[in-house]
């Protein structure tokens, strides 16, 4: 019965504490990913590692307490679509990161203005989740904001591949292009998670409104 009495009396901000916790590690996350590409190493390669991994350990603590919790604050579905995609967009800039390192892949402006924008988005993210609960409608106009920054980071994306696929001079061009790609498709996805993760955002508006 001891479960029962301390489950109910969970403080009903405890998710979105949670949720806030993992769009800051974002925003630094990507932070931590432009310094990266400002100044490649492995101490920088190895911050946003660091910061990638903080933020799956706060996801699991929600997750568990999702589990374990009766009553949210919010629809639980909502709470595990926002987690989920708030630790995508890390997860993309930590893969960004290894997969340049491994491809050996030299950062460029492209790179540089994809990555500012995912981190205004990333603010935006973070000022919604803030906003949810005392000023919903002010939660919704981040939201806005954040898609606004991922159409941004697409067509910069978009210009990119033109640039990228603009006459290959020869057979190690063609490897480098391939590479470069593969890298932008990364970065492509790390918007569309914050997108997502907005769409969740003015979905729990909409509901709590």
């Amino acid at each position: 019965m001891g479960w029962l009495i301390r489950t109910f009396k969970r403080r009903p901000d405890r998710f979105i504490e949670l949720l806030l916790q993992q769009a800051e590690y974002t925003v630094r996350g990507m932070e931590a990913l432009y310094a990266y590409l400002e100044e490649p190493s492995e101490e920088k390669a190895d911050e946003v590692t660091r910061l990638e991994k903080e933020a799956d350990e706060v996801r699991r603590i929600l997750i568990d307490e999702l589990n374990r919790t009766f009553v949210t604050p919010i629809d639980r579905e909502d709470i595990h679509a926002l987690s989920r995609a708030i630790d995508d967009v890390l997860d993309y800039a930590y893969t960004t990161v290894g997969e340049m390192q491994i491809l050996e892949v030299e950062p460029n402006n492209y790179l540089k203005r994809m990555v500012s924008l995912l981190g205004d988005a990333a603010r935006e993210i973070h000022l919604g989740v803030l906003r949810l609960t005392d000023h919903p409608a002010v939660a919704e106009d981040h939201a806005v904001r954040a898609k606004a920054l991922e159409n941004r980071v697409e067509w910069v994306y978009r210009e990119a591949l033109a640039d990228l696929f603009h006459g290959p001079r020869d057979v190690d061009h063609i490897v480098e292009m391939l590479k470069l790609r593969e890298i932008y498709r990364h970065l492509s996805n790390a918007a569309d998670r914050g997108d997502e993760a907005a769409n969740v955002i003015t979905d729990i508006v909409v509901k709590m409104t």
